[in-house]
């Protein structure tokens, strides 16, 4: 049988479709040791700016993320967005995942000035490429919007969660759990501000949505009860 040099680029592909098999059953330390190959691989293989670094980075990036490791996370992703900067278009919608990724990590990290510096870089190339009414900015909106929710500017957060409820009653069937999400949003957001009647109206059409589209034992049903409890205590 015919046998591939160990440092073979074909291998490398072959490294990360198993990487991520194993990342899609939540495998990560297998994962990580596949793309990690794979990474070996590339380095000596390719120039240091290919896009297929940028996309290993990336790969060893999410499984971080998804362990929980932000930090190490974080450094993966900013090695692929030095990769992307210089050799994509300013408003390439991979720079926009990028910048996305690297604020969810600050933002997991508690740096919220940083997180909501990358976020904003994201929005700035999504409101420059997207139709109004994309999805991708709805995401947007609401990750600024949690943001500020975090750091207690709950006005600022609302501005954001409302921007980001426009484009989805637009855009979705009334019972997606994403509106929900929104929903939700909005009711914590008006429960920070004190405005505990109109916390309530929203959380209730979050619980509305749950009951509707999940079993009853769903966990983010008994969080929207909790929510509502909440509330209902406080008026």
């Amino acid at each position: 049988r015919k046998t591939l040099p160990e440092d073979h680029s074909s291998l490398a592909s072959t490294y990360n479709n198993i990487g991520f098999a194993y990342k899609d059953t939540g495998d990560y330390s297998k994962a990580l040791e596949f793309y990690d190959k794979a990474l070996k691989i590339d380095e000596k293989t390719l120039l240091p700016n290919h896009p297929s670094l940028a996309t290993s980075y990336n790969n060893i990036g999410g499984v971080y993320d998804n362990m929980g490791d932000y930090s190490k996370a974080l450094e993966f992703y900013d090695k692929a967005l030095k990769i992307e900067e210089k050799t994509l278009p300013p408003n390439h919608p991979s720079l926009a995942i990028s910048y996305n990724n690297i604020g969810l990590m600050y933002d997991n990290m508690r740096d919220y000035s940083k997180a909501l510096e990358f976020h904003d870089k994201a929005l700035k190339i999504y409101e420059k490429t997207l139709p109004p009414n994309h999805p991708s900015l709805a995401t947007s909106y609401n990750n600024i919007g949690l943001v500020y929710g975090r750091m207690g500017d709950y006005s600022k957060a609302l501005e954001f969660y409302n921007k980001a409820l426009k484009i989805q009653e637009k855009t979705l069937s009334p019972n997606p759990p994403s509106l929900a999400a929104s929903y939700n949003n909005i009711g914590m957001a008006y429960s920070g501000m004190g405005d505990y009647s109109k916390a309530l109206s929203f959380l209730e059409k979050t619980l509305a949505i749950f009951q509707k589209s999940l079993p009853p034992t769903h966990p983010h049903i008994k969080r929207a009860l909790d929510n509502i409890d909440y509330v209902k205590k406080k008026m």
